[in-house]
């Protein structure tokens, strides 16, 4: 994989840094899951097409499960170098563009995932760079990750136009920084920094509401 700097390739850095400094055991935002189990998704979403479909068809996600607590079993060390080292030569995402497509939030979110999940956690500062590149997927997959809101819904960055996501009224509006959002529209809300506005009721809506995949 190119080791060119980019939101992605710093993105995965930090957090197979951070997986060195908390160990596999330790807790994730992605229910069920600690550290080990996170990784090894990792792995095999980047070595593993075979599992892909399972990934977003129930029926058969017991493939990809198998798949995945297999790669777990790795000592640790070397399933956080997977990690690192990124998918092979035959995978598109070893591609820089392609990369920086499918891998920054991919890597933001799980890198938060670990982050918050822990003690005594802080938002991060973003970098320019990866506020750009989080803003375009906000807007490009917000339609389709808060598809079961029910109401009006529009996001409003910090410094940014609104980006309208779903028309209707009532409305709600979810304030925030870039980095907040995605974690909201992606289901991370009770980690997400983000005011709501508008309707009481509609608000209560969105706030009840399964975002995500």
């Amino acid at each position: 994989m190119t080791t060119t700097t980019t939101p992605a390739r710093t993105e995965r850095d930090a957090l197979c840094d951070l997986f060195g400094e908390v160990g596999p055991e330790v807790p994730t935002l992605c229910e069920g899951w600690d550290a080990r189990d996170l990784a090894a998704h990792l792995v095999v979403r980047e070595r593993r097409p075979d599992i892909a479909p399972g990934l977003v068809v129930s029926a058969l996600a017991r493939h990809s499960e198998k798949v995945r607590v297999t790669e777990s079993e790795r000592p640790w060390a070397e399933l956080v170098e997977r990690v690192r080292t990124g998918p092979p030569t035959w995978n598109p995402m070893h591609f820089r563009r392609v990369d920086e497509l499918v891998n920054t939030v991919e890597y933001f979110v799980h890198h938060e995932d670990v982050r918050r999940a822990q003690p005594g956690w802080t938002p991060r500062t973003l970098s320019p760079e990866l506020t750009e590149a989080l803003a375009a997927p906000l807007a490009r997959m917000g339609r389709l990750l808060t598809r079961r809101a029910k109401v009006g819904l529009v996001l409003q960055p910090t410094g940014r136009e609104p980006i309208r996501l779903r028309k209707g009224e009532p409305a709600v509006t979810i304030s925030g920084d870039v980095g907040e959002l995605v974690l909201y529209v992606y289901g991370r809300k009770d980690h997400a920094r983000v005011d709501l506005t508008g309707p009481q009721d509609a608000v209560e809506q969105v706030r009840a509401a399964s975002f995500g995949i």
